[in-house]
C-alpha cells in the first residue's frame, strides 16, 4: 500500500526551527528579518499566495509586507524601485510574486534583485552557485522536495531519477540538487521521445509540467517514488469525474468552489509507488517554509551571523 509523504509536519518543524531563531536574534540583537512580497497588477491567485506568506512570515516574528504596484508601471520603474529596496538596510528579503504581467521581461526583473536579498533563489548568481554546490540561498520548490524526502527516509544517492518538467522554478534547479545528491536524472519535456518508457525507469519520478492527471500507470515503475509538484485548478465537471470517478469529496469541492486542485499524477498511477506526495497538502506546504527559512538566512548572511 503506497504511503502519503505528507508535506505539513516537516513545514511546521521548519517554521519551529525558524521562529526560534528569529526570537533569539531578536532577544540578543533587538532585530528581525524583513521580507517584502511586490505584487504587480491584479491576479487573484498570486494575491492569495503573497498573503499566505505575509502571514506565515509575521507568525514567525518575521516583519514582511505587501507592495503593491498598478500593471501600468513601467519595466523600468519596477526596475527602480527594486534597486531603491537593495540599497535599503532595512529590507533582508525582496520576492517578486510571479506570473508578472506578460508586458514585463521577467528575467530582467529578477536580475535587478540583490542575489543577497533573492529569498525566492531565482538569481542568476543563485543559480549558479547551487550549479558549483557552493552555499547560497536555494529555489524554494525544489528545495523543500529534497527536505521531504530526506524527512520520509528516501535514499537519493545513487538512485536514478527522472523529472518530467524543465522551468527555472523547480525542474532544472531541482535537476542540479539531485545531482549534487549523487542521483542519476533524466530531465524530461513536451518533445522527449517515448516518454513514459523514459519516466517508468525513474527510482524517483518528479511530475512538474502542469498538466492535470497526465501521469498514467504507465509512467510509474512497481515501487517508485512519486513527487507531484502539480497544482492544477480543475473545473471541468466532466474531466473531474473522468480523473477521479465518483468521489463525493471531489464532487463537494466543485459544487461549493466551482472547482478542485488536481496534480500532474493520475490518482490510479500513484497506486504503482512506494511513496507519493499528495495533491494537495505534499509539497505545497514546503514551499513557504523554505522561503521563510531563506529569509531568515538573508538576514544573518548580511550580519555576518553564524
Amino acid at each position: 500500500m503506497p504511503q502519503a509523504m505528507e508535506g505539513k509536519t516537516l513545514a511546521e518543524k521548519i517554521k519551529a526551527e525558524v521562529k526560534r531563531e528569529v526570537d533569539r536574534i531578536k532577544q540578543e540583537l533587538g532585530e528581525v528579518p524583513r521580507l517584502i512580497g511586490i505584487l504587480v497588477g491584479e491576479n487573484k491567485s498570486s494575491e492569495i499566495y503573497l498573503r499566505t506568506k505575509e502571514r506565515t512570515a509575521q507568525s514567525l516574528g518575521i516583519i514582511s509586507k505587501i507592495l503593491r504596484l498598478p500593471e501600468s508601471i513601467s519595466q523600468e520603474e519596477l526596475i527602480a524601485r527594486l534597486q531603491s529596496l537593495n540599497d535599503s538596510p532595512e529590507i533582508d528579503g525582496i520576492l517578486v510574486q510571479l506570473p508578472l504581467p506578460s508586458k514585463f521581461q521577467t528575467n530582467q526583473v529578477i536580475e535587478a534583485i540583490s542575489p543577497e536579498k533573492d529569498v525566492d533563489g531565482f538569481h542568476p548568481l543563485n543559480l549558479g552557485r547551487l550549479l558549483m554546490n557552493e552555499i547560497g540561498l536555494r529555489p524554494c520548490t525544489p528545495a523543500g522536495i529534497i527536505e521531504l524526502l530526506k524527512f520520509y527516509g528516501v535514499t537519493i544517492e545513487g538512485q536514478e531519477v527522472v523529472i518530467i518538467g524543465r522551468s527555472l522554478i523547480v525542474g532544472k534547479p531541482l535537476a542540479a540538487m539531485f545531482i549534487n545528491e549523487n542521483a542519476t536524472v533524466t530531465i524530461c519535456h513536451s518533445r522527449t521521445k517515448d516518454l513514459s518508457k523514459v519516466a517508468s525507469r525513474a527510482d524517483i519520478l518528479v511530475a512538474a509540467m502542469g498538466r492535470p492527471a497526465y501521469i498514467q500507470s504507465d509512467f510509474v515503475k512497481e515501487g517508485a517514488i512519486v513527487v507531484d509538484v502539480g497544482i492544477n485548478y480543475v473545473s471541468d465537471a466532466a474531466l473531474i469525474e473522468k480523473i477521479f470517478g465518483d468521489d463525493p469529496k471531489r464532487r463537494q469541492d466543485w459544487q461549493e468552489k466551482g472547482y478542485t486542485i488536481v496534480g500532474d499524477v493520475h490518482p490510479q498511477a500513484r497506486e504503482k509507488s512506494s511513496l507519493f506526495t499528495p495533491v494537495p497538502g505534499g509539497v505545497g506546504p514546503l514551499t513557504v517554509a523554505m522561503l521563510m527559512r531563506n529569509t531568515l538566512l538573508a538576514f544573518k548572511r548580511r550580519r555576518h551571523l553564524s
